[in-house]
């Protein structure tokens, strides 16, 4: 009975029910500076952090696998998912969830473009780059060199702003100097600039005579259900990779 109520205090006391060292130092100081100093009342009341979600149902935490301590629960998305112990480096943690936002967003897009592709020319989509003009009226060589310099060039100025960040919002670093602040990082979050250029719809800010002022609270839901959504295409683009093995579509596979 007495090994039972000290593993009680002591997971009361931990990082993961408690949400933190702020609270863990609530706990663990004298009750009468707690108190202010005034004597202690007799009934203490404990209000402990929920746990965070587990990508496994039903468990809490315990071990690397399942509760890794490097996955403190601040990325979007982060249910203590890293059985190989990538993110273990924050360096290497950070680039992790820059590469798979990308890879998500562009699986995202590319899930959209199979569909949408294939009911319009109605050519399977590992078929259609053999004929392009089935889905835009340009050649292959147009189509590659485009995307080559687009491309490219938006991908080089997102890759040398993760190393320096706020380094691509300034006039020498954009092709037009009238510009240059909209690729300044309105959010502050490495992979989510929003701003004017970025949010033009104001999803997760509002503009307030010209200036863009993020919104905290809608970002974060945003983030949730961005990742999530990221998650899915990819393995939905991994489902349509073995499909395509078999020489089978998405639309065919649902009959359509």
């Amino acid at each position: 009975m007495a090994s039972t109520s000290a593993a009680l205090v002591n997971g009361l006391g931990s990082a993961f029910l408690t949400g933190g060292k702020k609270s863990q130092a609530l706990l663990s100081a004298p009750v009468a500076a707690r108190a202010g100093g005034a004597v202690a009342p007799k009934r203490l009341l404990v209000v402990a952090a929920a746990p965070k979600k587990s990508w496994i149902p039903a468990v809490k935490g315990g071990g690397n696998l399942i509760d890794p301590e490097w996955l403190d629960g601040s990325l979007p998305g982060d249910y203590g998912f890293d059985p190989l112990g990538l993110g273990k480096d924050p360096a290497f943690l950070k680039w992790y969830r820059e590469a798979e936002l990308i890879h998500g967003r562009w699986a995202m897009a590319a899930v959209v473009g199979i569909f949408v592709g294939q009911a319009w020319s109605g050519i399977p989509w590992f078929e259609a780059g053999a004929a392009p003009g089935a889905v835009a009226p340009f050649s292959f060589g147009t189509l590659l060199g485009t995307q080559l310099l687009l491309m490219g060039w938006v991908e080089s100025k997102r890759w040398v702003d993760f190393f320096n960040p706020e380094s691509q919002s300034v006039e020498w670093a954009t092709p037009w100097s009238r510009t240059a602040e909209n690729f300044a990082n309105a959010t502050g979050d490495q992979g989510y600039p929003g701003g004017k250029f970025f949010d033009p719809l104001g999803f997760a800010g509002t503009l307030k005579n010209g200036v863009y002022i993020p919104d905290d609270e809608k970002l974060e839901r945003l983030k949730l259900a961005e990742i999530k959504h990221a998650r899915i295409a990819m393995l939905a683009m991994l489902i349509f990779y073995f499909e395509a093995g078999q020489g089978k579509t998405p639309l065919g596979a649902l009959g359509l």
